[in-house]
């Protein structure tokens, strides 16, 4: 059994999308398209990861929508669908992650708060979809701020505004690119994997209180 590595963190922050709350383009485009194949095809080649964060950092949903439309256009049913059909893509809320959450907020130990690449013009379904984040002392969204993980200003804005000292700052993100991103502005990370990865490592670290695991 590990011993726990006391730590000095008030301030934990996690990102929301593929920790908390389960999304994926997938779950739409496997109705859209006869084979996983041509979904792939699509979500890699057209509607793809890079065209997505443009409008978490601030691009309209309709703007870039007609952008690849006028790139792509034998594709235009299928790329109107990506907003047009987006809650489709959400899969509920990840209910482990969603326990440690609790857990945290019950300890009334830490001040939480969320740091999400998200599109302002989506995120209010994810509000009124999941009440969990209502528990949050602060959410801070890209869209919102036309700023996105990992640029070093998106960071910087949350501890700002909340004024966070990023020593005592603990960010959690499923990208490990956004951890760098952080640990570039003194924020240290932890790469999410799991829901139960994720507890692991904060019982290690006594953020939660450590359990025997069978």
């Amino acid at each position: 059994m590990k011993t726990a590595v006391t730590t000095n963190y008030s301030n934990l922050v996690f990102d929301l999308g593929a920790v908390l709350i389960d999304w994926n383009p997938r779950y739409l485009y496997n109705k859209i398209f006869a084979t996983a194949a041509e979904t792939d095809f699509f979500l890699t080649n057209i509607c793809t990861s890079d065209w997505n964060e443009e409008q978490d950092a601030g691009r309209s949903l309709q703007d870039g929508t007609e952008l690849l439309i006028t790139q792509h256009p034998q594709y235009e049913a299928q790329i109107r669908a990506f907003y047009g059909r987006w809650k489709e893509m959400l899969g509920g809320p990840i209910e482990e992650t969603v326990e440690i959450l609790r857990d945290l907020k019950d300890s009334k130990q830490y001040k939480l708060y969320a740091l999400t690449n998200w599109s302002n013009e989506t995120f209010p379904l994810a509000l009124l979809n999941y009440p969990f984040l209502q528990w949050f002392d602060g959410i801070v969204v890209s869209g919102r701020e036309k700023i996105r993980k990992p640029d070093a200003a998106f960071y910087n804005l949350l501890l700002n505004r909340y004024e966070l000292d990023a020593a005592a700052t603990l960010f959690i993100d499923d990208n490990e690119r956004n951890i760098r991103g952080a640990a570039a502005c003194g924020i240290d990370g932890i790469h999410f994997q799991s829901a139960g990865q994720l507890r692991r490592e904060l019982e290690e670290q006594a953020i939660l209180p450590a359990v025997v695991h069978s």
